[in-house]
């Protein structure tokens, strides 16, 4: 029911009422406190489909998991609706415009770009001569990989709408950027286990002591090249699709220790940045949007 206010407006001598429409009640919009939900859907989402799995009739179905079985595909995802659906449920259609438009930042220093594209398959070839898997390449005939690339671009960095698009500028809202990338790479790695105890995933494979390392090293270094770039997404997306490019050897567990390193060289190389939270990037919506009207006076429906 609405409340009516009721203005009196003087008219031919006398006072008369005319009723006057509240203002709407405002959607209030993401903070710190809403972390508990999005951990609590992607958590409750990712492992429940991942239990879906080992039911003999979905297996049945669907196969094992792996790339092509959509049940597994709705777990990776878990993230991704569990952000998308807070966005939504706090700003609304045009408050989700925003926040995808934050796919379309891209700009950092050109060192950061350079760690991006060259230093992740660096790190990734040293790991892999590490292991003696340097000259390996998976895919025969060589074209083979095309497809490949493309599947790994929509799976699994599309979690990133979720880890990097919601959790993570929240997270900054509380702790300097060094904490917050810890905290989200501690989740981060848990949230994987239901991978390590299935058949089928490349994770099934590895051991999750030199993983969970890994982890909190990659959530580590792209904290700063997230906040460099304003709280791009893009970025994210394609640091993820680095990490699972198809083409790259096998480096496990190497490539782990290697990126624990280059961690621990980010952190003294950026310590100011990394333990203020001056240059932290803590807006869901694409930067400048979350001061505009419409993020907080959207219409309950």
């Amino acid at each position: 029911m609405e409340v009516q206010e009721r203005e009196r407006t003087p008219t031919r001598g006398r006072e008369e009422e005319i009723p006057v429409r509240a203002a709407e009640p405002a959607r209030r919009g993401l903070t710190p406190r809403s972390l508990r939900a999005f951990f609590a859907l992607a958590f409750v989402l990712g492992w429940g489909f991942g239990a879906l799995m080992v039911l003999p009739p979905v297996e049945a179905i669907f196969g094992e998991p792996g790339y092509t079985n959509p049940v597994f595909i709705l777990a990776v995802y878990s993230p991704a609706i569990a952000g998308i659906g807070l966005v939504l449920r706090h700003y609304g259609v045009a408050g989700l415009k925003s926040y995808l438009r934050r796919l379309t930042l891209w700009r950092m220093s050109a060192a950061w770009w350079l760690l991006l594209l060259l230093g992740i398959p660096a790190v990734k070839y040293l790991g892999a001569a590490l292991n003696g898997t340097a000259s390996e390449f998976p895919f025969s005939p060589w074209f083979a990989v095309f497809p490949a690339l493309l599947v790994a671009l929509l799976i699994g960095p599309v979690e990133e709408l979720g880890w990097r698009g919601v959790a993570l500028p929240l997270l900054q809202r509380r702790f300097a950027p060094l904490w917050a990338g810890l905290i989200l790479g501690v989740i981060w790695g848990i949230w994987h286990l239901p991978a390590f105890v299935l058949g089928g995933t490349p994770q099934s494979a590895w051991s999750f002591g030199p993983f969970f390392i890994g982890v909190l090293a990659l959530s580590v270094i792209l904290t700063p090249m997230f906040n460099a770039a304003r709280g791009s997404m893009l970025i994210a997306v394609v640091f993820h699709y680095q990490m699972n490019g198809p083409a790259w050897p096998d480096a496990q567990p190497w490539e782990n220790f290697l990126f624990a390193a280059v961690a621990l060289a980010i952190i003294v190389l950026n310590r100011r940045r990394m333990l203020t939270s001056s240059d932290a990037a803590t807006e869901v919506l694409m930067p400048g949007d979350e001061d505009q009207p419409h993020n907080g006076a959207l219409p309950r429906p």
